[in-house]
C-alpha cells in the first residue's frame, strides 16, 4: 500500500465516535498515574511517620512535649490528627464525667469509640482514589474494544463498495482498529496493578495506624506507655506504674 498506516492514519480516518473513545483512554490514563503518584507520596509519609515519628512520640517527656514532636515528624497529619482526637476525647470525657445519660460510659469504652472512629476516618482517607483505579482497571479494556469494533465496522463499510480488494486493503484498517484495543489495555493493567499495589499497602499501614492507637488508648486510660522512655528516671515512672497498678 502507498500510504502510511499507523496511528496519525488512523486519527485522520477515524470520527467522532473513535476520537472521544481515545480521548477518553487519554484521560483515564493520566488520572490513574497521577493518583498512583499521589498515592505513592502519602504512604510513603505516612510509612516514615510510624517509622520515626510514633517512637519519637512515646519517648517524648510530656503530652505536650509528645504532640509537639508528632507535629513536626509527622508529614502525613494521620498520626496528629489520631493524637490529636483522642487527646480531646480523653478531656472530654474528664469534663463530663458523671453528666448526662452517658455518665456511667467506661473511660475506656468512650475513648475506644473514639479512637475507632479515628481509625475509620483515617481508613477512608487511605483508601481515597482507589475507586477511581479499580474503575479504570475494570473499563478501559471494554472501551478499547468498543473502539476497535466501531473502527472494523466503519473500515469493512468503506470497503464494501469495491468490486475486487486485496488483503491488504482489509489487514491496514482492521490493524489500525487494533490499537484501540492495545490502548485499552496499556490504560487498564497499570491501573489495576496500582490499585492491588495499594490496597496490601493500606492494609498494613492501617495495621501500624491500629498499633499506635491501641498504645494511645493504654496511655490515656492506664497510663501505661508501649515504649517508655530511657531518659526519664524510676521514679518519674513512678505514679504511671501506681494508675496501671490501681
Amino acid at each position: 500500500m502507498d500510504k502510511q498506516l499507523g496511528l496519525a492514519h488512523f486519527w485522520q480516518q477515524g470520527d467522532a465516535v473513535s476520537h472521544a473513545l481515545a480521548v477518553i483512554l487519554l484521560l483515564m490514563s493520566v488520572g490513574s498515574w497521577s493518583l498512583l503518584l499521589i498515592k505513592l507520596v502519602e504512604q510513603w509519609r505516612l510509612r516514615q511517620a510510624l517509622r520515626h515519628a510514633v517512637p519519637a512520640f512515646w519517648q517524648a517527656s510530656s503530652k505536650q512535649a509528645a504532640l509537639e514532636v508528632l507535629t513536626e515528624r509527622d508529614g502525613s497529619g494521620q498520626l496528629v490528627g489520631l493524637a490529636a482526637q483522642a487527646e480531646q476525647a480523653a478531656q472530654a470525657y474528664a469534663a463530663k464525667s458523671g453528666v448526662g445519660l452517658g455518665g456511667e460510659l467506661d473511660a475506656g469504652d468512650y475513648l475506644g469509640r473514639m479512637l475507632q472512629q479515628a481509625l475509620l476516618q483515617a481508613q477512608s482517607r487511605l483508601e481515597q482514589g482507589l475507586t477511581v483505579l479499580a474503575s479504570v482497571g475494570a473499563t478501559a479494556p471494554f472501551i478499547g474494544l468498543f473502539g476497535t469494533v466501531w473502527g472494523i465496522y466503519h473500515a469493512l463499510i468503506s470497503l464494501s463498495g469495491r468490486s475486487q480488494m486485496t488483503i491488504d486493503q482489509v489487514a491496514g484498517p482492521v490493524g489500525e482498529a487494533l490499537i484501540m484495543t492495545a490502548i485499552g489495555l496499556f490504560v487498564a493493567i497499570p491501573a489495576v496493578l496500582a490499585y492491588n499495589a495499594s490496597t496490601r499497602s493500606n492494609r498494613l499501614l492501617l495495621a501500624g495506624l491500629e498499633r499506635f492507637a491501641h498504645g494511645l488508648h493504654a496511655y490515656l486510660v492506664a497510663g501505661v506507655r508501649q515504649h517508655p522512655p530511657a531518659a526519664l528516671s524510676s521514679a518519674a515512672l513512678q505514679p504511671q506504674a501506681a494508675v496501671s497498678g490501681s
